[in-house]
């Protein structure tokens, strides 16, 4: 299992980090070591003082493919979760700044909570059309609308098809809207898809 990640698919997102808009999707992974599941506490890492949330809906593929075309790219997934991609944001701009890969700044221990419950996509009205978001102490930190994605769910399968093989049981964080920042330890936070909460866990 891989997890597959998508950067920069909000425009808003973009704006507030002042980056380039893609012409492309910005494509990045997380070692399987990164994940946390069944609402396990985030344990705040010594190596950082900048941690960020970044809360997602997350894909789960279904079946192998390849060189998939993205009108076919619905029978590869089969479900949706939720998931915070935790950036150790000062490590990223240190990385950034020097042209070099950012790997440990996304994918360090514990870095992909993720919900347990995943909805199959049958469940769903319009899958252009899905609310997700987080709350942090009971507080709205960021909102999200699929509509606002830059780059679609089936773009997406197809676009990484292209280089690489899915298989059933790999993860794709599809993107962050507007609102990130930073956690201390203490806060506790919830993420939603519609109004279904999904994954709560604390910052210890």
């Amino acid at each position: 299992m891989r997890i597959f990640a998508i950067g920069r698919n909000y425009a808003e997102h973009i704006k507030e980090l002042n980056n380039e808009r893609p012409d492309e999707p910005v494509i990045f992974t997380k070692p399987d070591t990164a994940i946390l599941r069944s609402n396990a506490p985030f344990y705040y890492p010594d190596f950082s003082k900048d941690i960020h949330h970044e809360v997602e809906l997350v894909l789960r593929i279904c079946k192998e493919g390849k060189n998939i075309e993205e009108k076919f790219a619905h029978k590869y997934y089969d479900s949706i979760g939720v998931g915070i991609d935790f950036t150790a944001r000062d490590l990223q701009q240190k990385a950034k700044d020097k042209g070099l890969p950012w790997d440990i700044a996304k994918g360090f221990n514990g870095s992909a909570p993720i919900s347990d419950k995943f909805i199959p996509v049958g469940e769903f009205r319009n899958l252009k059309d899905i609310n997700f978001s987080l709350q942090i102490d009971g507080v709205v930190k960021q909102q999200g609308n699929t509509s606002l994605m830059l780059f679609s769910f089936d773009y997406i399968i197809a676009y990484l098809s292209r280089f690489f093989t899915l298989r059933a049981g790999d993860l794709i964080f599809t993107g962050t809207p507007k609102g990130v920042g930073p956690v201390v330890v203490g806060n506790r936070l919830s993420a939603y898809i519609e109004d279904e909460k999904l994954l709560e866990f604390d910052v210890k």
